[in-house]
């Protein structure tokens, strides 16, 4: 939500920044290659996977993680439609798709499956087959009227 400046390695992992110096740990890393999505965040209004993106490209971005993200009310609603639908299990994977989802919200707030099946193709969830993840988003999308 505010400017920040940093003097560090221009081609520093985005994800070894936000973690390391501003101690935003919900931002996780699966895979560092950019394959799995746990590390989503969102960079000008676009998915971005952070474990690839240097700092470099970051600057003078607005760059929205999960910790800026959970203070919303667009967030409260996703994250009751996620444990309502079970869609949580082991969790790691939860912070980049709750991003995905955000950032398909954003841009289409009444999303039909295959869309939101598009949308979270790049996070990867070994726990819950995503039938859940989809009936989440879906049911956010329903209820959620007017906040995206």
């Amino acid at each position: 939500g505010s400017p920040v400046a940093l003097d560090s390695e221009p081609m520093r992992r985005l994800i070894d920044v936000l973690r390391d110096d501003f101690g935003l740990t919900g931002t996780k890393e699966g895979c560092g290659e950019g394959e799995c999505g746990a590390c989503s965040i969102i960079v000008n209004g676009r998915l971005m996977n952070s474990c690839i993106m240097p700092l470099i490209s970051a600057d003078g971005c607005f760059i929205i993680t999960i910790e800026g993200f959970s203070s919303t009310n667009r967030f409260q609603l996703l994250k009751e439609c996620f444990a309502e639908a079970g869609a949580v299990q082991c969790g790691f994977c939860t912070p980049g798709m709750m991003m995905a989802a955000e950032a398909l919200l954003s841009r289409n707030p009444h999303p039909d499956e295959a869309q939101i099946r598009e949308a979270i193709s790049g996070n990867l969830c070994r726990c819950t087959g995503y039938s859940m993840i989809v009936d989440a988003i879906l049911a956010a999308s329903r209820l959620g009227e007017g906040l995206w």
